[in-house]
């Protein structure tokens, strides 16, 4: 019986903001240990270190936790910012029984989006929408004014009773009163 373990079988989830990295533990091994790396100089940031005797659990960040059952290993990334965005790579290594193996079983690039970013974004939509409602009411106000003062001069010319152009009515001598 040879230790196997398979990268089809490695999931990646996303679930309440958190990242879950799932392995099957390799079958017929008695000792091993999974690492997570993150970024191509392979910084180590959790690992987990499983016996018969004892199951070790080590983080080099406050991000990152690890679960164990008996079928599989995983690790859980919580409240990630956008300066966890990198590639993470999943090792492997086992020490019984003999030989010892050690494999990088996958690479996964992880990409996180900002809550801020995401307000702001938001925010700047409503602000761009706020300013071309706001455009949009003072031309039309500037253009019914325009066309109110337009009617209104265009009125008083038509009905000015001053006006040389206004056509003569013949009008009857007022009677003076006779005493």
């Amino acid at each position: 019986d040879q230790a196997h373990v398979s990268d089809g079988q490695v999931m990646v989830e996303f679930e309440n903001g958190n990242f879950y990295f799932t392995f099957p533990n390799p079958k017929n091994v008695s000792e091993f240990s999974m690492t997570l790396f993150k970024g191509r100089e392979k910084k180590e940031i959790c690992a987990l270190h499983l016996s018969k005797e004892r199951v070790i659990s080590k983080s080099n960040v406050t991000y990152c936790q690890t679960q164990n059952s008996s079928s599989s290993t995983t690790f859980i990334l919580k409240n990630l910012e956008r300066k966890h965005i990198d590639v993470y790579t999943y090792y492997l290594e086992i020490f019984l029984p003999p030989p010892y193996i050690e494999c990088y079983l996958k690479e996964t690039y992880l990409y996180v989006q900002d809550k801020e970013d995401c307000f702001s974004l938001g925010l700047m939509l409503w602000i761009i929408i706020s300013v071309i409602i706001f455009a949009i009411s003072c031309v039309c106000c500037v253009v019914a004014c325009c066309l109110r003062n337009k009617n209104q001069k265009c009125e008083s010319n038509s009905h000015e009773y001053n006006s040389e152009y206004m056509p003569m009515a013949a009008v009857n001598a007022a009677k003076k009163p006779r005493i």
